[in-house]
């Protein structure tokens, strides 16, 4: 395994400290807008919320591993009763943050070595919102993504020798290769899709919240609580499936939790010259349903707010609206040249890793030592690596699947009104290529 760092030297060259102010709160405090600390209800007022952070060589590729800061940090035991999160808490976020950012840039190293096609769309910059919500859900809840879906994937449990198969669309896909980088979809782990339009999963989300509700109330299965999490992004809230869904839902008190990641740009469009209420977060209250702002480069302040949202989901209080401000590192797609962005506002989230950020909040409490986080790195390298060796060789899906789940005959073209395959029928395709 090789021992070079993507991570460490773009992090520990711009800064050699993490900063932890919400971009929205130019006072420095750390702040959620939203939910009332000590009940669940909406205030919408500012509440404050304490925080104390802020490849093999065989194949040339290289391992991923984040640094905290240039300079190393003190490991201090002695806070840990005061931690956010246990020992095994933290662990399990940071492990699951770091497999999200080294895959990601492992597809990128896919990518330009056409192991991959088409668009992809990469998370990193974004692995505070994935991890802070999908780690406090449960098994049976369900998500809904978008095209920017690996990391929420893989947060959700989907094996990362599946994702990055589909990813390579090799028949061990969670698609069998058929629906590739901007539609994952599993099935056995709830997750409902990626979609490549923009606002596409809102509905489906809506409609699995409904489901829930259906079986509780009507079919009197108390069994089924599920909760269900849509991800979207900021260009999405202009669109007026938005605005319907979030109408269905706060009506019939659905369970349901709109998870805005706005990273501030719509693909080359910057947030506030296409909105006119940039705060998203407000547009919950015309339907009566409480939004929450929260800074999304922050694992424990998202954790915290999805906690609160996905109980009161999940208790029958309806849906909750919340808007994650987070920042992408990369162009919208591999094929972007990003040249759009400022590096002035490009610097500024970069010094405020959300990994970085966290490493340093799980030294300075006590909560791992350098050798847990070390330990932590090196399985997740072993992890991406193994993914990308299955899917190289991994197989091709068939031909004889390329017409399956378009057309109800599986051979294609449907059946005639003779009962007899259209395919079959010699003047059906007379006068046309052979197909």
């Amino acid at each position: 395994m090789a021992a070079s760092s993507l991570a460490s030297r773009a992090v520990a060259s711009l800064s050699p400290s993490i900063s932890t102010g919400a971009s929205r709160d130019d006072a420095g405090s750390s702040s959620v807008v939203g939910f009332h600390k000590r009940s669940s209800a909406f205030t919408g007022r500012r509440v404050r919320i304490s925080s104390g952070h802020g490849s093999s060589a065989a194949h040339g590729r290289r391992s991923c591993v984040v640094a905290a800061t240039a300079a190393p940090v003190k490991e201090s035991p002695l806070k840990i009763a005061d931690a956010l999160v246990t020992r095994e808490e933290g662990l399990e976020l940071y492990e699951d943050m770091i497999l999200g950012r080294c895959f990601e840039d492992m597809c990128a190293q896919m990518y330009y070595r056409s192991k991959m096609f088409g668009f992809v769309h990469l998370y990193n910059g974004q692995e505070a919102v994935s991890t802070g919500f999908i780690k406090s859900l449960k098994k049976d809840d369900y998500i809904c993504s978008t095209y920017r879906d690996h990391v929420h994937a893989l947060s959700k449990g989907v094996p990362a020798r599946q994702v990055m198969s589909e990813l390579f669309g090799k028949a061990t896909g969670c698609c069998r290769g058929q629906g590739g980088s901007m539609h994952m979809f599993s099935k056995e782990h709830r997750l409902l899709g990626g979609f490549a339009f923009i606002g596409e999963g809102i509905p489906v989300a809506t409609g699995a919240a409904f489901n829930t509700k259906y079986s509780r109330e009507v079919l009197k299965d108390l069994s089924v609580d599920a909760v269900t999490l849509a991800f979207f992004g900021d260009g999405t809230c202009n669109n007026g499936q938005f605005f319907e869904c979030l109408n269905m839902a706060a009506l019939w008190k659905l369970p349901i939790v709109y998870v805005v990641e706005n990273n501030l740009w719509a693909i080359g469009m910057d947030h506030f010259r296409a909105t006119s209420v940039p705060e998203i977060w407000k547009k919950g209250e015309a339907f009566g349903m409480p939004g929450v702002h929260v800074d999304g480069m922050d694992v424990l302040k998202v954790r915290e707010v999805a906690k609160e949202a996905i109980a009161r989901a999940r208790r029958g209080d309806g849906p909750t609206l919340v808007e994650c401000e987070t920042y992408r590192y990369r162009g919208h797609s591999l094929a972007d040249p990003d040249e759009l962005r400022k590096p002035e506002q490009k610097n500024k989230y970069a010094v405020r890793d959300p990994i970085a950020a966290f490493k340093k909040y799980l030294l300075e409490n006590g909560l791992a030592s350098e050798a847990d986080l070390k330990t932590i790195e090196k399985k997740i390298d072993e992890i991406v690596e193994d993914a990308v060796e299955f899917a190289d060789a991994s197989p091709l899906p068939p031909r004889s699947q390329l017409l399956e789940n378009v057309f109800a005959d599986p051979r294609g073209f449907g059946i005639g009104p003779d009962g007899k395959y259209r395919c079959e029928d010699p003047a059906f395709t007379a006068g046309t290529a052979e197909v």
